[in-house]
């Protein structure tokens, strides 16, 4: 019960500072720009992206890897263009009502906050210790999935340092409240 009530506690107050995050301040919104002609794009991707997934542009049919000629070809393409990473997902009703996104978004801080809670319950470590603990726990969670995206994809470079601020951050203040609740005197049971 201990490590659920750390947990829940956690979660609530990485959800809380997710809401500053990108509600408040502008780190949720790190790298994100607006096109310079919305109608024009959204025309093309009507048009040219088939079905909802991700898209790589300037792309190649992974099947014509080994194939020296269209590799030569792609390479000559992709120097004369951007590189977009393209997420096409299905329209929704309406793009403000965000009840399922925040439901979505609390069970997974709650579920990857009883993952940090169970690991910090398992050391021996005092309060300051669970909350470096807890804090590389987020910067690993940036590492293991924010710096890919900007590797491999291209993602914005301040995307990606909004994305360790949100993370390192969030996961400090988690785990000064998870870390205060696993470490507090259990009552005597008589």
């Amino acid at each position: 019960m201990r490590i659920l009530i750390a947990a829940l506690s956690g979660a609530i107050v990485l959800f809380l500072w997710s809401f500053v995050a990108h509600t408040m301040l502008p780190i949720g919104e790190m790298g994100i720009k607006q096109p310079a002609n919305e109608d024009v794009v959204l025309q093309a991707v009507n048009t040219g992206l088939p079905t909802p997934g991700i898209y790589l542009l300037p792309s190649m049919d992974m099947s014509k890897w080994g194939d020296e000629a269209a590799m030569k070809a792609y390479v000559e393409k992709s120097k004369g263009s951007q590189f977009a990473f393209v997420v096409l997902a299905p329209s929704v009703g309406d793009p403000t009502d965000m009840t399922q996104n925040l439901i979505k978004q609390f069970v997974n801080v709650f579920l990857a906050s009883v993952i940090a809670a169970w690991l910090l319950a398992a050391t021996n470590w005092g309060f300051g210790a669970r909350v470096i603990g807890a804090t590389a726990m987020g910067i690993f969670a940036w590492l293991a999935v924010v710096v890919p995206m900007w590797n491999w994809y291209r993602f914005p470079t301040d995307f990606m340092i909004g994305g360790l601020i949100e993370h390192g951050v969030g996961w400090l203040l988690a785990g000064v409240v998870i870390a205060w609740w696993i470490g507090r005197k259990q009552p005597r049971r008589y």
